[in-house]
């Protein structure tokens, strides 16, 4: 069985029962067969994207919960937990750890749990940048009365007209008797937004952008008019430092602020039509790359669903800084690295061209179906000079063979370039790209031949 599989069978039998369904009724539900259906809930048949979006569609169904081993950390997690030395003499293997999760990942959940109960410092140590990452995916990042608020504030502002900046500027200053002043660099040297009360001004940077002025802009509308809806979201999360739940709402302040310049209807409409061809969407909503990005994970409305984007940003060293999966269920990029053989590291050295590249998680391309993902550099504060990063997007490869990206890209199977979550969590084998060893696999070393990578392990 391939560990990255998405074989869910147990987490599909419970979902269907609790529907009370049979196997024949949840199948017609679904477009295949009993029998298939059958293979899938006992595991000998991994859940693919059309039936993953089907159970989505058909049930209002998280897809992130098909794969229940991410709340304990994966097969890593669980590899870790065994190699306690209190299990050194059970002789306990990769392969034993392997079966035990895809065929009761409620078990291993419930052993997870013990195990973390029992060290509680262990515990207490996630930081508050993880805990707010794992409150906004536990939302799949759609957050429905926010931005169905944010929607009708849209239209009621207008903002379908061409001068988004002159809308919100015209908000701020009838609504909460603010002006808005651009400042030179000399005087806002350290920041990029300021809000002087006292004269009654909103002041920004010079260096910042079109686009980034807008948005800040916005992100002052959703500080004033949505603070209420904002903190009620934010501390109904269970969060135990209030540096976490300050990022959260951070976070949230920012989706509004997309929402509001990127109207969710209108905003998906113009997806559906162009293809979700990004470079036009940038300019059709006057919105940077990293904006738009981070709009495309939200798409989660029910009834009105789009299709299911993940977004990351890294920097040089292969760092994630943002990690947005949405209802994506990419586990590539919920890894501490990625892959060097993935194209958003190329773009660095090719700024502001968009880098399109389809992978997958396996040689074949077969596993996963693979990935279509579209890469660029980003300036970090949206002001010219600063901190360079990669945001990246991408979309399952079945699911983008109408996107306007999509054109001149093969997506077959055999074709993808194969790429890994990172080395150390990597068990290819063979890859001359390799610069560290796996974890989990026994290193073997071999003193009459000499290998094409710096590392060579033992199987399964």
């Amino acid at each position: 069985m391939t560990e990255d599989a998405l074989f869910a069978g147990p987490a599909v039998r419970r979902l269907r029962k609790r529907e009370g369904l049979t196997q024949a009724a949840a199948a017609a539900r679904l477009d295949i067969s009993p029998s298939y259906l059958n293979l899938i809930e006992r595991n000998q048949r991994p859940v693919s994207a059309r039936v993953m979006m089907q159970l989505v569609e058909q049930f209002d169904f998280d897809p992130r919960s098909l794969r229940e081993d991410e709340a304990i950390g994966g097969m890593d997690g669980l590899v870790r937990r065994f190699a306690d030395k209190r299990f050194a003499d059970l002789g306990i293997d990769r392969e034993e750890l392997q079966e035990f999760l895809a065929s009761s990942p409620q078990v291993a959940a419930a052993f997870a749990r013990l195990y973390d109960n029992a060290a509680p410092a262990a515990r207490g140590s996630e930081d508050p940048l993880t805990a707010s990452r794992r409150e906004i995916e536990r939302w799949r990042n759609h957050f429905a009365d926010l931005d169905a608020a944010a929607e009708d504030l849209a239209d009621d502002m207008r903002l379908s007209r061409g001068d988004i900046g002159l809308a919100l500027v015209e908000r701020l200053r009838e609504r909460h008797q603010l002006s808005v002043r651009i400042l030179p660099r000399e005087i806002m040297p350290d920041s990029l937004r300021r809000l002087d009360l006292h004269a009654r001004q909103i002041q920004l940077s010079e260096m910042l952008s079109i686009p980034s002025r807008n948005f800040q802009l916005a992100l002052q509308i959703a500080q004033l008019e949505f603070a209420d809806a904002i903190d009620a979201v934010a501390k109904g999360a269970k969060f135990d430092d209030e540096a976490a739940r300050a990022l959260f709402a951070r976070h949230l302040t920012g989706y509004v602020a997309a929402a509001l310049i990127m109207p969710y209807g209108r905003f998906l409409r113009a997806c559906e039509a162009t293809g979700y061809d990004l470079p036009v969407l940038e300019r059709r909503f006057g919105v940077s790359f990293e904006q738009l990005a981070h709009r495309l994970t939200t798409l989660q409305r029910v009834g009105q669903r789009g299709l299911p984007f993940f977004m990351v940003r890294l920097d040089r060293a292969g760092q994630f800084s943002k990690t947005f999966t949405g209802a994506s269920t990419a586990r590539f990029v919920e890894s501490d690295a990625s892959c060097p053989l993935w194209h958003a590291h190329r773009a660095f050295d090719r700024a502001g061209e968009l880098q399109v590249q389809f992978v997958a998680l396996d040689e074949s391309g077969e596993r996963d179906g693979g990935w279509l993902t579209m890469a660029r550099t980003v300036e970090g504060s949206g002001a010219p000079g600063e901190a360079q990063f990669v945001v990246a997007v991408g979309v399952e490869a079945v699911l983008a063979g109408d996107l306007a990206q999509a054109y001149d890209i093969s997506l077959r199977p055999a074709d993808a370039q194969p790429i890994g979550p990172g080395c150390a969590r990597c068990h290819r084998s063979g890859c001359r790209q390799r610069s560290l060893p796996p974890r989990g696999r026994k290193l073997a070393f071999d003193r009459i031949r000499r290998g094409v990578t710096p590392f060579e392990f033992e199987e399964g």
